[in-house]
């Protein structure tokens, strides 16, 4: 038994699913059940019931599950006290635009306590990079949205949150329950600087081309919004200042707040940062 075959076994454990897993692990199916059987063959009991529906945890695998996140956990954790003995534990987190929030105090403390030693740097970029310089090595990983172009980037889904149109609380829309996209045919939209990822334009355009104020960052967006009664996307509960409100979307599909890095083995600290990321969203949620 070893760590890549714990890694291995906590991806199926946790998506049910070998297919699932084989794509969150960026592999091919039958090297992952093949590495799940060795480790059952090494621990000599079954740890997944297979179906044709996906897999279901054992009572040995349950427990199983429980001891591999604490043996992660640990190898992580001995891994950047070595880097911080050695002075060059730093990491370099990227958050999106005026989404501080999203961080959270909870994330930063929890952070804190599982690596006290580490440097951390926030790198904050505007709308127009949803990767926050993932490509271009500013940043060593990343807490965004989708939808973007993922290629070469690794993503694991934190919450998912539905989407709404942000209006003037005076617009005629403003007081409906919902509306669809179609109701906003005829209005001025936001739009992001030329070169800007082309899905991460499409989906905050609602999908097609939109004419309108070319912005860069949420404040713009709002400032749009309250001057001139552009219409632009945002996900439902996020903050407002008075004057605006949000109007769920029916016909739009919702976003993921993602941990993103490069690759698809990120080192110690990268990894523990998404770990850590995912039981602080988990408990929040």
């Amino acid at each position: 038994m070893d760590l890549r075959e714990l890694r291995y076994f906590v991806a199926v454990a946790e998506e049910l699913h070998f297919g699932r897993a084989a794509t969150r692990l960026h592999m091919t199916q039958p090297p992952l059940s093949r590495a799940i059987k060795q480790l059952e063959t090494d621990l000599g009991c079954v740890l997944l019931q297979r179906s044709p529906s996906g897999v279901a945890l054992t009572p040995a695998g349950a427990s199983l599950y429980d001891e591999a996140l604490t043996l992660l956990a640990q190898a992580d954790q001995a891994r950047t006290r070595v880097a911080a003995a050695a002075g060059t534990a730093t990491i370099t987190i990227g958050t999106l635009a005026n989404s501080a929030e999203e961080v959270g105090t909870s994330l930063a403390a929890a952070f804190r306590k599982h690596h006290p030693s580490v440097h951390v740097h926030i790198r904050e970029a505007d709308l127009t990079d949803p990767t926050i310089g993932l490509r271009a090595g500013l940043v060593d990983v990343a807490l965004t949205r989708t939808p973007f172009d993922t290629t070469g980037i690794t993503t694991q889904v934190l919450r998912t949150d539905p989407v709404g149109v942000v209006l003037r609380a005076d617009d005629p829309l403003a007081g409906r329950e919902s509306l669809r996209l179609q109701d906003l045919d005829d209005r001025p939209w936001f739009r992001f600087p030329e070169g800007t990822d082309p899905i991460w334009q499409a989906y905050w355009s609602g999908g097609q081309p939109r004419d309108g104020l070319i912005v860069r960052t949420v404040h713009e967006c709002i400032q749009a919004v309250l001057w001139n009664g552009t219409v632009g996307l945002t996900t439902l509960g996020h903050p407002l200042p008075e004057g605006l409100t949000a109007v769920a979307l029916a016909d739009m599909a919702p976003s993921s707040l993602v941990v993103a890095w490069t690759g698809t083995n990120p080192g110690p600290l990268i990894h523990s940062f998404a770990r850590v990321a995912a039981a602080t969203y988990s408990s929040r949620s």
